[in-house]
């Protein structure tokens, strides 16, 4: 898990390591509970059932300063605004988020790739088979959660519930853009 730069999955790791599962779990959970001592650099991160090791954020501008790593500029509101879309549809189409949104969103889902904070996920089944966009294990790291289960509540919109999506992914009492 050291030496992996990538999350690592339970079921792959446990069969790799000839255990079950849940051993592998329990001495996870014994791990994680170890480096959340204050004399530990380092913690164990649970990404959506993969683990690994990451600096404790209290340390992150001394390794960035050591390394010479440039803190990453922080992301516009339409970054977030199309990462919320995102997060809380996925699958989502790029007709989908711009529909949401009512503008252009080619550059900043350029940017939220680069970032590797959303990825491609397929194609929909549709005429022009649109690509599908989802969150990656590195967005649950940036906003530290360990699923997209831990996500707050969307809220009500003058008393009315968050916009209903049909089966293709489109805001439903809406014209479809595809």
């Amino acid at each position: 898990m050291f030496a992996s730069g990538e999350p690592l999955d339970i079921e792959k790791t446990a069969k790799i390591l000839l255990t079950d599962n849940e051993t592998l779990l329990n001495a996870l959970s014994e791990l994680t509970d170890e480096y959340k001592k204050d004399e530990h650099g380092i913690e164990v991160l649970n990404l959506n059932g993969k683990f690994q090791f990451a600096t404790k954020e209290k340390y992150a501008d001394s390794i960035r300063s050591v390394l010479s790593i440039k803190k990453n500029t922080p992301l516009s509101s339409a970054a977030f605004e199309v990462l919320a879309v995102v997060a809380y549809n996925q699958p989502v189409t790029k007709a989908f988020i711009e529909q949401v949104r009512g503008v252009d969103c080619s550059g900043v889902i350029s940017t939220l790739m680069q970032r590797n904070l959303i990825e491609e996920h397929g194609r929909l089944d549709l005429p022009g088979r649109p690509l599908l966009y989802c969150t990656t294990d590195n967005f649950l790291r940036c906003f530290e959660i360990s699923s997209l289960d831990e996500l707050p509540e969307l809220p009500e919109k003058g008393g009315q519930p968050a916009a209903e999506t049909d089966e293709n992914g489109d805001v439903k009492g809406q014209m479809s853009l595809m």
